[in-house]
């Protein structure tokens, strides 16, 4: 681009150099704004379409920056809602712990003292099938005995046995009565022998017993030396 610069003609002698200086300023407006204004132009608005860019960027982000501030208040709004549905869940909670912790102990007192009649009973059912056990032992050994010492006990279990062999009826059996007297003479001499000391000492080694499970599973209770129940401290 070309620029032509106008020519002005001025009597220097008259012109002094202010006037001058002011000549040639406004020459050069002239000239910038015939001939480059365009160019400055083109110049400056493309300074502020850049500018105008860079700032609608600048808003964007804060506008972006705003709306994610906005949407995470949101949220948080949603947050009381949630804490409340879980202050109300914690309450229900509570409320059936409570209810859970006053029957527990009555189910607990209820499973030791189910245990300890169980105990007892299974005790009481081996000391039965001993006694029984042993019982029986002895009254075989001594009817074997007396059979086997015996000629005329022996003939007679001979007899009934020969007799049943043959399908007749047996109305005195000798083995059977024999099992029946001692039974019945053992029957008296326990009676009469009897003076508790036996019982006695079975009962407290139950009761021992059923103390040291009531101590080592830590029962509500425990027993005195009269079995009666008390309440453990």
């Amino acid at each position: 681009m070309t620029f032509a610069i106008p020519v002005i003609h001025f009597d220097w002698y008259v012109i002094n150099e202010e006037t001058q200086l002011a000549a040639v300023f406004i020459a050069f407006c002239v000239t910038v704004y015939t001939q480059g204004g365009e160019a400055i132009y083109k110049s400056l608005d493309e300074k502020a379409v850049a500018l105008l860019k860079e700032h609608n960027e600048s808003e964007d982000k804060v506008i972006n920056a705003l709306e994610s501030q906005l949407e995470f208040l949101k949220n948080n709004t949603k947050q009381v809602e949630h804490f409340e549905a879980i202050h109300a869940l914690r309450g229900a909670a509570y409320d059936k712990l409570n209810a859970a912790g006053a029957i527990k102990p009555q189910h607990e007192f209820k499973a030791q003292v189910e245990k300890m009649m169980d105990m007892i009973a299974a005790e009481e059912q081996s000391i039965t099938n001993k006694t029984k056990t042993n019982l029986m032992a002895e009254a075989t050994a001594n009817v074997t005995q007396q059979f086997t010492s015996t000629k005329a006990l022996k003939k007679a279990a001979l007899d009934s046995a020969i007799a049943t062999i043959k399908g007749g009826a047996v109305t005195d059996d000798p083995v059977k009565k024999a099992f029946v007297k001692f039974f019945k003479e053992k029957a008296i001499s326990a009676k009469k022998s009897d003076d508790g000391s036996e019982a006695k000492a079975s009962r407290a080694a139950l009761l021992t017993k059923m103390n040291s499970i009531a101590k080592n599973e830590k029962f509500f209770f425990n027993y005195d030396a009269d079995g009666t129940a008390k309440l453990s401290a």
